[in-house]
């Protein structure tokens, strides 16, 4: 099943795309929205998934404007250098267990939106990512029992200011990676009884140049690890995200360096799920209250 969060006639609608376009869960019989379906265990997934096999879309493509897939998430988790070849590039030794951090959730910005480049730093730069959305919560998940809390997987892309993260006092990752909209996500939900997290091929391109290409089977922690080791230090929430880490190719590794600059497009692909594309403009550092 592929959920997707759409804004519509200034209204926001969590549905499911069906036949090129998208019919509202309240039309098969959800009745409490997205989260219900994220909880729902493996049997209720393919109940739903029936039920929109033969129904025509309510809202077209042109009709709507895609938002990021889970909107208010009560956290979202990075993983770091898991991929054996990013970690390489990096210069960083092969992680023993999972190295965390956190992405603020005002990072988070739809398909389509743009990056903007704060005018405070200067290199910033591209991370393709598998998202996994915690379905159903929980505490100290034992590994064997970790993927019953996946409820699916979407595109993100870990937009990265590496000299507010690798060379402010003290490495600031928390502020290198929680600039306002450093946190693409979408286009939709592909719910984890449709797809295997572990063999999909991963890419992002910069202005149709790819830059990363890659597969999930290398990651040196997979989901159910990542569950178990996540959930020992605090409890995960319905509609969590966690970033799984990104493949080789990012730019501050490449000689020379490549950052994302005003004008550039990306676009991160993920097999199986589809195209989170998002252009990059230039920002301002113009006072606003809100």
């Amino acid at each position: 099943m592929r959920l997707a969060t759409y804004e519509v006639d200034g209204k926001v609608v969590h549905g499911a795309e069906v036949r090129g376009g998208y019919v509202p869960l309240s039309d098969i019989g959800v009745s409490g929205g997205l989260t219900e379906v994220l909880r729902s265990d493996r049997g209720q997934l393919e109940e739903l998934t029936r039920r929109t096999a033969n129904l025509s879309p309510v809202h077209r493509p042109e009709q709507v404007r895609l938002l990021q897939p889970v909107l208010n998430p009560s956290k979202v988790i990075c993983v770091g250098l898991n991929y054996r070849d990013h970690a390489v590039e990096s210069g960083a030794p092969i992680p023993d267990e999972p190295v965390l951090f956190c992405k603020l959730p005002n990072a988070l910005i739809g398909p389509e939106q743009p990056i903007v480049l704060p005018p405070v730093s200067s290199e910033v730069d591209y991370e393709a990512e598998l998202v996994i959305v915690v379905g159903k919560g929980g505490r100290h998940i034992p590994c064997e029992r970790a993927m019953e809390h996946v409820a699916g997987y979407t595109c993100g892309h870990d937009v990265s200011a590496r000299d507010w993260q690798l060379r402010k006092p003290g490495k600031q990752w928390l502020c290198g990676k929680s600039f306002d909209t450093f946190g693409p996500t979408g286009p939709v939900i592909v719910t984890a009884d449709a797809i295997d997290p572990h063999g999909l091929p991963i890419r992002l391109r910069l202005n149709g140049e790819t830059m990363q290409d890659s597969n999930t089977r290398e990651f040196i922690f997979k989901v159910d690890e990542l569950i178990a080791y996540i959930s020992q230090v605090f409890t995960l929430c319905t509609g969590d995200l966690i970033f799984t880490g990104t493949p080789p190719g990012v730019g501050f590794a490449r000689k020379p360096p490549v950052f994302l600059k005003p004008g550039d497009v990306c676009e991160v692909e993920i097999e199986g799920i589809g195209v989170l594309r998002n252009p990059v403009v230039a920002g301002t550092a113009e006072y606003r209250a809100v």
